[in-house]
């Protein structure tokens, strides 16, 4: 899930302020004003300096010294005080769409250990680039919830259209992308200004969105009409409509960028797309033991860091697949809880967590091992999983 920068940003930002404060004050040296002099009878203005006498001079001086070495002391203060953004704390956030919550989770004890009362309908949730704030999208409150990760607690709210679904970031975290399932439209909005800058017209019932990596294009999945938009969000239109399967609902780039991942909810399928021709290459399809096709309903996708693995939630077949992603083979199946909906790996990949939507808990599995290790409670219908490491 990602798309994180966490990197330390105490060193340019004390740079950056001293050059700013440096700007309010007359930095010259004594030496390099105009006017008359002082020095030896015989001196000029290059041998010693220009302007003041010398008691001026060496007022100028000693001021400038005073201002500089603040300016100093500020500027290592902020080098050493730490990082600007939230230590990762490897909390694990679960938003619960009927309990109008977000359950966390320790990942030692892997207990909740916080309950976050937000709007209505929690689904979709995202960290902004310093991982200081979450970002979740109330689908019945029509506005997307911000959490302070230090105080666990929702600290603004932004508007957005109908139903807000699933949602991303622009590359520089200034613009959310979001689908609004009541109103067929992708909403642009500025984080800043908290408003809507921008609604693109998209099929019925639109939920995944992904950008490229350089933000240019937007993947849209729309529900009703079983397409993928391809949208150039500089000209704010559709530039490629992609048939995939039936009710489309998740998206997976692939480390590399060649491929997109789309999962096909209700013809239990994930296509592959080729993102430089646009087409579809290749249909992944799934039957985990004691299963009927019709039980087969991924949505999730998460692609390994190396590439070489995707994780695919099931839905109402309880169980994720694990996919080799250059054979396109099933290399596993693992049992999980009711309607395995969202999913999300840890830094190490060591653990994947996966919510269940029917029997309210999130299941933790063991990646080396390929087991499930635990079922955790949390509150009801949880939708997605997001990990702050």
């Amino acid at each position: 899930m990602d798309h994180k920068e966490t990197r330390p940003i105490r060193g340019r930002l004390g740079l950056s302020l001293l050059a700013k404060l440096s700007s309010f004050f007359p930095f010259e040296h004594p030496c390099l004003r105009t006017s008359s002099y002082c020095g030896k009878k015989g001196g000029s203005p290059a041998d010693i300096g220009r302007g003041k006498s010398c008691a001026d001079q060496s007022r100028a001086a000693e001021t400038t010294g005073r201002i500089t070495t603040f300016l100093l002391v500020a500027a290592t203060a902020l080098v050493f005080l730490g990082p600007l953004h939230a230590k990762e704390t490897g909390l694990i956030f679960v938003s619960n769409e009927k309990s109008n919550s977000i359950s966390v989770i320790d990942p030692k004890s892997l207990e909740v250990v916080k309950i976050i009362k937000t709007s209505r309908r929690p689904r979709d949730m995202e960290f902004n680039q310093t991982h200081t704030l979450l970002f979740v999208a109330a689908g019945d409150d029509d506005v997307i919830d911000v959490i302070n990760i230090e105080k666990l607690e929702v600290v603004d709210s932004i508007p957005t259209g109908a139903s807000p679904e699933v949602f991303f970031f622009s590359p520089d975290g200034r613009l959310i992308y979001v689908s609004n399932e009541e109103d067929s439209s992708l909403s642009v909005i500025d984080i800043a200004e908290k408003i809507v800058i921008e609604e693109i017209p998209t099929g019925a019932e639109p939920e995944g969105v992904i950008l490229s990596e350089d933000g240019k294009i937007a993947y849209v999945t729309s529900e009703v009409s079983d397409m993928v938009h391809v949208i150039d969000t500089e000209g704010l239109f559709v530039v490629e409509n992609i048939i995939v399967g039936t009710r489309p609902r998740r998206f997976a780039l692939t480390p590399d960028g060649k491929e997109l991942w789309v999962s096909a909810e209700l013809s239990g399928e994930v296509y592959i797309i080729d993102r430089k021709t646009l087409e579809v290459t290749d249909v992944v399809r799934f039957l985990p033991p004691g299963f009927r096709r019709a039980d087969v309903t991924p949505v999730e996708i998460e692609i390994s860091q190396d590439g070489r693995t995707g994780y695919v939630t099931l839905g109402r077949a309880n169980h994720i697949a694990y996919v080799n992603t250059a054979t396109r083979e099933i290399e596993d199946y693992v049992l999980v809880g009711k309607r395995a909906w969202g999913l999300a790996y840890n830094a190490d990949e060591s653990r994947l967590y996966v919510t269940n939507g029917l029997s309210d808990d999130v299941t933790v599995i063991d990646n080396r091992k390929r087991k499930a290790i635990k079922s955790i409670a949390v509150g009801r219908v949880p939708h997605t999983v997001i990990i702050d490491d």
